[in-house]
C-alpha cells in the first residue's frame, strides 16, 4: 500500500497580459522613469546651485591641462592609489593662480598707503594743481586758475572729502570683505573637485561619452568632443594670447616709463583675454604718460597697443579658435561677448563651446552627419 503523501495542487500561473496592456506598462514605467529622473536632476542641481561655478571652473581647468597631465602620467606613472601626481598638480593650479594675486595685493596696499597720504595732504593744504594742465597747448592758464581757485585750497580738499559718507565706505568695505570670502571658498572647492578629476579623469570621460551616446547616439558623442575641442581652442586663443599681449606691452611700457610697469602689464593680460579689453589698460597707461608730460612715449604705447592687439584678434584668435573647431570668427566673438554677458568669467569659454555645439548641429542638419568628421 502506497503511503506517499498526495501532492498538493499548485496554483494556476495568472494569465498572461494581453499585448496592448503590457505596451501599456512599459510606457508608463518608461514615464516614471524620466520623471524619477528629471526630479533627482532638478533636486541636484537646487542642491548644488551655489556650487555649480566651482565645477564649471574645475571641469574647465581639467579638460585644458588634460594634455599636459596626460604628459605628466606618462612621464611619471601614477601609484596604486594615484594621489600624489593629482596633488602636484592642483597645487601647481592654485601658485599659478595664487602668487599673481599675491602681488596684485602687495602692490594695491602700497597703491592704498600713497593714496592714504594724498588724501591726507589734499585734506590739510588742498589738491595741488596737477602738471598736465600746465602742459595743455590750449587754455593751460585758464585750467589751472581754475584748479587753484576751486581746489588747491584746504577748504575745497575738506569739503569732497567729508562728502565721502563713512557708513557708505563701511558698507562698501563689508561686501568686499564678504566677497573676497565667497570667492575663496569657491576656489577651494574648485581646487578639490579638480583633484579628483585629475585622478579619476579618464573613467568619467568614458562615462560621460558613453551616455551621450546612449542617449543621443554617435551624433551626441560628435558634440561632446567638439564642445572639449571648443574649451581647448578658447583657452589657447584667449589665455595665451592674451598672456603674450600682456607679456609684449609690458615691456614696451617698461621701456616707456610707464608708472608701475609690472602691474599695468597683469592686467593687460587680464583684461586682453576678453576681445576689445586691451585697449582700456594701454590707453590708461597713454594718459598716465600723457600726465607726466612724456607725449611721444604715450603715442608709442599707444601705436604700439593697437598694433598687438590688432594681430591677435584679426589674425592669431581666428586661426587657433576656429581652427580647432571649425567655427567662423564671427561666431567665436558672439559666443565670447555673449557668455560674459550671460554668466560672467566663465563665459568666456561657455559661449564659445555652445557656440560650436550649435554650429556642428546646424551642418550635420544641412549637410548630413555623413560628410562632417568627428572633431
Amino acid at each position: 500500500m502506497d503511503h506517499r503523501p498526495t501532492p498538493l495542487p499548485q496554483p494556476a500561473p495568472p494569465p498572461a497580459p494581453a499585448p496592448d496592456r503590457a505596451e501599456e506598462t512599459l510606457r508608463s514605467q518608461g514615464a516614471a522613469r524620466i520623471a524619477l529622473v528629471l526630479a533627482l536632476s532638478a533636486l541636484g542641481l537646487w542642491i548644488l546651485h551655489a556650487f555649480l561655478p566651482a565645477l564649471v571652473w574645475a571641469v574647465i581647468l581639467a579638460i585644458a591641462l588634460g594634455p599636459l597631465y596626460r604628459r605628466a602620467e606618462r612621464r611619471w606613472p601614477p601609484g596604486r592609489h594615484n594621489i600624489l601626481l593629482p596633488a602636484l598638480a592642483t597645487l601647481l593650479v592654485a601658485l599659478v593662480v595664487l602668487a599673481p594675486l599675491g602681488v596684485l595685493g602687495v602692490q594695491a596696499a602700497r597703491e592704498a598707503h600713497d593714496a592714504l597720504d594724498l588724501v591726507r595732504s589734499a585734506e590739510r593744504t588742498g589738491i595741488p594743481v596737477p602738471d598736465v594742465l600746465q602742459r595743455l597747448p590750449f587754455g593751460a592758464a585758464q585750467a589751472t586758475r581754475w584748479w587753484s581757485d576751486t581746489l588747491s585750497h584746504p577748504e575745497a580738499g575738506s569739503e569732497i572729502l567729508h562728502r565721502l559718507d563713512n557708513a557708505s565706505v563701511i558698507g562698501l568695505s563689508r561686501n568686499l570683505g564678504r566677497e573676497v570670502v565667497r570667492r575663496s571658498v569657491l576656489f577651494g572647492f574648485t581646487l578639490v573637485a579638480l583633484f579628483f578629476l585629475f585622478r579619476d579623469g579618464r573613467a568619467l570621460a568614458a562615462q560621460v561619452l558613453t551616455a551621450c551616446n546612449r542617449l543621443f547616439g554617435p551624433r551626441g558623442e560628435r558634440v561632446a568632443r567638439q564642445m572639449v575641442a571648443s574649451v581647448h581652442g578658447t583657452v589657447d586663443g584667449l589665455v595665451l594670447v592674451g598672456l603674450g599681449e600682456g607679456v609684449l606691452l609690458g615691456i614696451v611700457y617698461v621701456f616707456a616709463g610707464v608708472p608701475h610697469p609690472v602691474l599695468l602689464g597683469a592686467l593687460t593680460a587680464v583684461a586682453a583675454m576678453i576681445p576689445f579689453g586691451a585697449p582700456l589698460v594701454f590707453g590708461l597707461a597713454s594718459l598716465l604718460l600723457v600726465a607726466k608730460g612724456a607725449v611721444v612715449p604715450a603715442i608709442v604705447v599707444a601705436a604700439s597697443g593697437l598694433v598687438v592687439t590688432f594681430v591677435a584678434d584679426h589674425f592669431v584668435r581666428p586661426a587657433l579658435i576656429g581652427g580647432t573647431t571649425q567655427l567662423p570668427f564671427l561666431w567665436v566673438l558672439l559666443g565670447i561677448l555673449g557668455g560674459v554677458e550671460t554668466f560672467g568669467l566663465l563665459g568666456l569659454f561657455l559661449g564659445p563651446a555652445v557656440m560650436a555645439a550649435l554650429v556642428l548641429l546646424w551642418r550635420d542638419f544641412t549637410e548630413g552627419p555623413a560628410q562632417r568628421p568627428v572633431a
